[in-house]
């Protein structure tokens, strides 16, 4: 099957915006039944609009216990080049580091950097607030998604993810462009290759070499995502009861960690990169092994998580973000994702 064709037939590889139409309808009818455009917003009282859109990375970070957190500064907008190398100093981070906008989704705009000077010009070109993390080496990368209830009566884990990062393997004759061209995952990045590492194409790995090609776990970047709900037990849930337990305010999100080993995991030994509010997916349904049906089977179980946990939430006393709060919220969002991709692609005048 040709590449283009998977890419608008295969379930994993739809366009995001395609695969989510029946998500719509599922919001559609709980915000119905809610009576509530932003229902979901007091499901995580502490994060904006419940962490949907335009929350900072920073703040949600602060709320996270110090143990199992990386070293991360934040950048201000506009900070001075010579600033930005004396803060990573005194944060005691060393490069290789990853560069995200404060404010961001879905992996937009974050880049891994080894050298200051790159970084710096990065920042500079963009000009708005962004998290500086250590690269963290540890072997495996993961998602896991919970959501307890007010009374702490339950606490469950619905989806763990397993990333597998996007790379090739050489035969010692054929390019990096030419390995990527022969399977649909790495194909689809071919173009953002050609545009940002046009040098790495034209390697020659030897016989049995792998190369990776995306360090950064998002689906959008051709990582593929495993289901690792097998992992889900009540040893697992422990752990992550204890942490959530430190959390206040958050009911539902999604830790992105890094660790060393499963057994490492159930030991809670692992760094939390990000943690995401009330539009984290179940990440596992992106399995290639998994199927459309059986994803949206589980979209629809987790927006009735969501509806169970605002009723519960309003029987509280919490309320969900006034109407016009939140779109007053995501205007402003939708104008700053505008002005970030315009500068993204313009981002040649500083390579």
């Amino acid at each position: 099957m040709a590449h283009w064709w998977k890419k608008w037939t295969v379930w994993e590889f739809l366009p995001w915006w395609l695969a989510n139409v029946p998500v719509y309808g599922m919001y559609g009818w709980f915000a119905l039944r809610a009576r509530h455009v932003f229902f979901f917003s007091n499901v995580n009282p502490t994060i904006p609009l419940g962490g949907a859109v335009g929350e900072s990375k920073h703040q949600i970070l602060q709320l996270i216990p110090a143990h199992i957190k990386p070293k991360t500064v934040l950048a201000p907008a506009g900070v001075p080049v010579g600033r930005i190398a004396e803060m990573l100093e005194q944060a005691g981070m060393r490069f290789p580091v990853i560069a995200k906008p404060d404010v961001g989704e879905r992996g937009f705009l974050v880049q891994k950097f080894a050298h200051a000077g790159d970084l710096c010009r990065y920042l500079d070109h963009f000009r708005v607030a962004f998290l500086i993390q250590e690269f963290l080496t540890l072997p495996i990368e993961m998602t896991v998604l919970f959501h307890r209830y007010p009374d702490s009566s339950r606490f469950e884990i619905t989806s763990v993810c397993i990333k597998e990062f996007l790379s090739v393997t050489g035969d010692g004759i054929s390019t990096v462009r030419r390995l990527m061209a022969r399977t649909s995952r790495a194909s689809f990045q071919l173009d953002r290759f050609e545009r940002d590492f046009p040098e790495l194409l034209e390697r020659v790995p030897g016989l049995g070499e792998r190369v990776l090609l995306e360090p950064i776990g998002n689906h959008a970047r051709g990582t593929k995502f495993l289901n690792g709900n097998h992992l889900i037990d009540s040893e697992l849930k422990s752990v992550f009861r204890q942490v959530c337990g430190q959390i206040d305010g958050v009911m539902y999100g999604r830790f992105d960690l890094k660790c060393a080993s499963v057994a490492a995991l159930r030991r809670g030994e692992f760094q939390v990169m990000e943690l995401n509010g009330v539009f984290g997916e179940p990440a596992h349904v992106y399995d290639p092994a998994y199927g459309m049906w059986r994803a949206y089977r589980d979209f629809y179980r987790h927006w009735q998580i969501l509806f169970t946990l605002h009723r519960a939430q309003l029987r509280a006393g919490i309320r969900p973000t006034p109407i016009r709060a939140g779109w007053q919220i995501i205007r402003q969002y939708l104008r700053y994702k505008k002005q970030m991709e315009a500068r993204q692609l313009a981002k040649k005048a500083y390579l």
